[in-house]
């Protein structure tokens, strides 16, 4: 069975000019020239587009040529784009895949037709024939984020609610209790394997009661809102539970959309002094808000990275001639949690 495995990924921004979305030539081109297609699921949020404009860049580079299809949420339309992909005879595909399972007879037909898949950001169910997954480490983001918080609120008991992206969501599920994790791991002097045991019952707790608390780490959840990943309804799913819970120390949040609404419902009900402290995503407003002093932390969720990885991968395969079949079925970008402390050394790979 293939393991997950994480790669180091350089800390460079792609430097050249990003092309059109629709597809460009790159410069060298020619009959040798290597040809990809990007299958993108959606440009409805920063990151995804961030994640195009990556790709593209990033094949320029090397001289390769990329074209990207957007399947604006449709898996229909996105099982088109992969069949476009295999009758243009792609040298290899990228995808970010609009759900688990949409896309995989797509994948499978590209891997028969001797196509490698890799897949980007967005997991894939494990019928899929694709090379790998690479995306950000979403639990030790949010353990290291929880960590550098637990931290810096020495003895001061964290009273916190916290605003998660969708039910059933495992990407949200991870961040969550990667906080929890890291929070019970620094409060009670604990090993890493018992916290994440403490995490899991922490989440089952909040998942039947809609609260949680660990008298001994003194930290609690009195509350959960779903902010669907966006900033206004992570405004919204904040309101009541801020207006219910005014003594709270700390909003926590699964991405850092859904905490700038957060943000606004706090400043709306009055109350400054309060600490925000997000799981991932690493956008610039959020590393903005944290050289001002306006948000503890996030987690590295960077799109460069996440196109970096794939490309590595990319180049040991159509370069190098690695079998596509030798590579894990997880590929990890390393976590960071971005203060204060490291933000600068961050900020580039923000989006």
């Amino acid at each position: 069975m293939k393991r997950n495995t994480r790669i180091a990924l350089g800390l460079a921004l792609a430097t050249a000019t990003v092309g059109a979305m629709t597809g460009c030539a790159t410069a060298g081109g020619g009959d040798d020239t290597i040809e990809v297609g990007f299958a993108l699921k959606a440009q409805d949020a920063p990151y995804f587009v961030a994640l195009a404009e990556a790709v593209e860049s990033l094949g320029q580079e090397r001289g390769w040529e990329v074209t990207v299809l957007d399947a604006n949420g449709d898996a229909q339309q996105e099982s088109t784009n992969i069949d476009t992909f295999i009758s243009q005879g792609k040298d290899l595909i990228f995808a970010d895949t609009v759900d688990n399972d949409s896309a995989i007879p797509a994948i499978n037909r590209a891997a028969e037709a001797g196509i490698p898949v890799i897949n980007l950001d967005s997991g894939i169910s494990d019928d899929a024939q694709n090379v790998t997954t690479v995306y950000s480490d979403n639990k030790q983001n949010g353990r290291l984020v929880g960590k550098a918080y637990a931290e810096a609120m020495g003895d001061e008991e964290i009273r916190s609610i916290i605003i998660s992206g969708a039910k059933g969501n495992v990407a949200g599920l991870e961040r969550r209790t990667g906080l929890f994790a890291g929070i019970l791991e620094t409060r009670l002097g604990v090993s890493e394997d018992e916290a994440w045991d403490l995490a899991d019952e922490f989440e089952a707790q909040l998942s039947s009661k809609g609260s949680a608390t660990n008298e001994e780490a003194g930290f609690s959840v009195l509350g959960q809102g779903w902010g669907n990943w966006t900033e206004e309804l992570g405004l919204t799913s904040s309101e009541d539970l801020i207006t219910a819970n005014s003594d709270i120390t700390t909003v926590l949040g699964e991405n850092d959309s859904m905490l700038f609404g957060a943000k606004t419902a706090l400043d709306n009900a009055g109350l400054g002094d309060v600490d925000l402290v997000a799981a991932a995503d690493g956008a610039k407003e959020a590393f903005d808000r944290i050289k001002a002093g306006e948000y503890f932390a996030t987690g590295l969720n960077s799109p460069t990275l996440v196109a970096e990885g794939g490309y590595d991968i990319a180049e040991q395969i159509l370069v190098d001639g690695a079998d596509p079949e030798s590579f894990d079925e997880i590929t990890l970008t390393e976590p960071q949690a971005i203060t204060a402390d490291n933000v600068d050394e961050f900020y580039d790979l923000g989006f």
